[in-house]
């Protein structure tokens, strides 16, 4: 089922599987800002990402000397979520640990995540709570991708991402498997803060940075349309995307909290690089936000 928010600005409507955003719209002017999962390129629009990022080595990993399975990105994008409309510009999608869940990552959890509309930015708080009585280690991640052009204004090329403020970011280098390296290599940006869009930047997928600015604009010099991801700093790293060896009109803007698995080493949940340790019954709190112009 699909639920819509609004507010003078803009209108958004979000589905109750993987409480996915499905559409971000302009009221101004009828602009559509994500893209609408053309299974020509891609046909996700904005997946949640819990309890890891990215891939596993072999599609699994081990825990108190148990075997487990997990997809990418992890199981909520695909689960059903309860949701609660809270007012005409605010909703909260809500996922607790069941018998499917258990058989993936054993855990005895709450997630939730809470759309909020102020002015033209939709702000997504995501709260995760630990009903285990032992330390629950998880991952956190967004994965929204937005037309280029906006508004079919200019060319995929006419467009750029703006990070600000300037910055030098790394690398993370991937193997041809999509999983991590301990390879890192500099990642210059024009003027230390723009990166021009080609098709060519996917052709081996993903660009995976760290040490980047933590927001980021969609932008070109022949539209005043934009969109702006700010995240915290708990979010260190940022996949930039699109279907690789296609000339997608789309660009996915990705902050994660961790890392896909390392190439050729299948994780031991314990001691997974990056991840979130939760203690018994505690909480955790994490905002980000998307403004669209």
């Amino acid at each position: 089922m699909e639920y819509t928010i609004f507010n003078d600005f803009i209108e958004v409507t979000v589905s109750d599987v993987g409480a996915e955003l499905m559409s971000i719209r302009s009221k101004k002017d009828g602009t559509e800002f994500l893209w609408q999962g053309d299974p020509e390129f891609w046909k996700g629009r904005a997946y949640n990402l819990f309890p890891i990022c990215g891939r596993l080595t072999e599609g699994k990993y081990t825990f108190e000397g148990k075997t487990y399975e997990m997809n990418l990105h992890g199981f909520v994008r695909k689960s059903v979520l309860d949701a609660t409309v809270l007012a005409c510009d605010k909703i909260d999608f809500g996922l607790r640990s069941d018998a499917k869940t258990m058989e993936m990552y054993p855990f005895e959890f709450e997630y939730h995540i809470c759309y909020s509309l102020v002015g033209s930015t939709v702000q997504m708080e995501i709260s995760v709570v630990n009903h285990t009585e032992s330390t629950m280690p998880f991952a956190l991640g967004g994965h929204p991708g937005f037309n280029v052009p906006l508004a079919g204004e200019g060319n995929f090329e006419d467009w750029k991402l703006e990070f600000c403020p300037e910055c030098a970011p790394v690398q993370v280098v991937m193997s041809d498997a999509c999983l991590t390296t301990p390879e890192r290599a500099a990642f210059p940006l024009e003027e230390g803060k723009f990166l021009p869009l080609r098709h060519s930047l996917f052709d081996r997928d993903a660009v995976i940075l760290t040490g980047a600015s933590k927001r980021i604009t969609l932008k070109s010099d022949v539209s005043a349309h934009s969109v702006t991801v700010e995240v915290p700093d708990a979010m260190k790293y940022l996949g930039i995307w699109h279907a690789p060896h296609k000339e997608a009109p789309y660009v996915c803007i990705e902050p994660w909290t961790s890392l896909p698995s390392y190439d050729g080493e299948v994780d031991d949940l314990a001691s997974k690089r990056d991840m979130f340790e939760l203690s018994p019954l505690a909480s955790y709190t994490l905002i980000w936000a998307v403004t669209v112009e």
